[in-house]
């Protein structure tokens, strides 16, 4: 990797509302941004091996996808219309149980492409044959968190245990520190309190972190409260889960209590607002955990509760439903929304401060949208025009980690008929 200069762009760094120069520059030097801001304020010498020229494009930080099932794209429209619980229980669980490695393998590199193409660069993933996943997100050239999805109450449950240890020493700071490794643990009602207990030593030992489901729908909570006097976030509590970084899923039916905790123990928590409108799971009080401190990160949750993996319709939801369930038009602006899609997941991805910003010394990941659109005229306000008219199909370019991943909408690093052909047959076989 050598040295980049991005010419001519609107550039937003994210850093604050009015933080967005037009005409602006950024110097990209190996993996890390060296300046961003007006023209001329790369550093006096810099002397670039490539320059782009992004007149009447937006340059902006990457899309930060913090919760997913990357292989779920397999079941995309596979099982829709149902509440959560029958849809685990009759639909994708039977359905998974015939997954194979290169599906998963397959499904991923999927993901990856449907992400690239709408400016998501760093994602955080739960699901199983996750060597797999490593495999796809090193080829497609992304950026991820990765958990193997464990049950505590299932006949996998030793084995997942003694994955995560040989998991974590293969992958855990590979492709250049593009992949890092987090424990999963489904949900509290998956996976019991002894389970938990030894998930949490076991993270502790190998230092690494917690992905997990927590409060996503009110029976899930009832569930708790009647088995262990204790809400979901309340019973990990007990059990020292927060001593650890976590990355909470969810978080849609909370209490005072629930909210503090999360605060407290500067949990990351990842609101998936348009699965938990199709499940009908509920709304996250986003705008109260916001206010409460907390800070959260926005995820599609995976391509079968979704169905698509596009963050500009997760920030344009999680805008509204807020200013709805509220009645304030106030709640949730703009600029907070763009902040939870892009800095808010830094910490899911273990680097808070240098991820979803654009200023010196943080991760060049990056997106260029194509402005040169109905949609983004007249131009009165940048953070609008992306939250609530942009569209994934603007995204023109995209750097990770320093590399172009994508230039003027054709991927470099998957070949797309390839991917296309191998998912169409797999899920064929899949769903006879």
């Amino acid at each position: 990797m050598g040295k980049l200069l991005i010419k001519g762009a609107t550039v937003i760094t994210m850093e604050n509302h009015d933080s967005v120069f037009d005409g602006g520059e950024i110097a990209v030097e190996g993996q890390n941004i060296v300046s961003a801001g007006p023209a001329g304020s790369a550093p006096e010498g810099f002397d670039p091996d490539r320059t782009i020229d992004a007149s009447g494009m937006v340059a902006l930080p990457g899309f930060v996808n913090t919760h997913t099932h990357a292989a779920m794209t397999l079941l995309r429209s596979y099982a829709d219309d149902l509440p959560l619980m029958k849809w685990l229980e009759e639909k994708i669980w039977p359905l998974e149980a015939r997954l194979e490695a290169e599906d998963i393998y397959w499904g991923t590199m999927l993901c990856c492409l449907e992400m690239i193409r709408s400016g998501t660069t760093s994602f955080a993933d739960m699901y199983f044959f996750m060597d797999q996943v490593a495999l796809a997100v090193e080829k497609a050239g992304m950026r991820a968190s990765l958990s193997r999805g464990m049950i505590g109450v299932g006949p996998e449950a030793q084995q997942a245990l003694d994955y995560g240890p040989e998991f974590v020493g293969r992958w855990h700071g590979q492709a250049g520190g593009r992949i890092t490794v987090r424990l999963g643990p489904h949900a509290p009602y998956t996976c019991p309190p002894d389970y938990l207990k030894k998930v949490i030593e076991m993270a502790g030992k190998l230092g690494v972190g917690i992905h997990i489901h927590l409060a996503e729908t009110r029976t899930e909570v009832e569930d708790m409260l009647k088995n262990y006097g204790k809400t979901p976030i309340q019973l990990v509590e007990s059990l020292g889960l927060f001593e650890l970084p976590v990355l909470a899923a969810h978080c849609v039916h909370l209490d005072e209590r629930d909210m503090e905790i999360l605060a407290a123990k500067k949990a990351i928590v990842a609101h998936n607002p348009e699965s938990n409108m199709k499940l009908a799971s509920g709304i996250a009080p986003v705008t109260a955990l916001l206010k409460a401190g907390v800070a959260v990160g926005l995820g599609t949750d995976g391509a079968a509760s979704n169905n698509n993996l596009d963050m500009m319709e997760e920030m344009r939801s999680a805008a509204l439903l807020q200013k709805v369930s509220t009645m304030d038009p106030l709640a949730l602006p703009s600029f907070q929304a763009l902040g939870m899609a892009t800095a808010g997941g830094a910490g899911a991805m273990g680097l808070e401060g240098q991820l979803g910003l654009l200023k010196k010394g943080c991760k060049a990941d990056l997106i260029l949208l194509d402005a040169k659109k109905p949609h983004f005229f007249p131009r009165n306000d940048w953070m609008a025009h992306i939250v609530y008219a942009a569209q994934s199909s603007d995204v023109d370019t995209v750097i990770i980690d320093g590399n172009v991943v994508m230039e003027g909408r054709k991927v470099l690093t998957i070949d797309e008929d390839e991917v296309y052909q191998q998912v169409q047959s797999r899920a064929e076989r899949l769903t006879k």
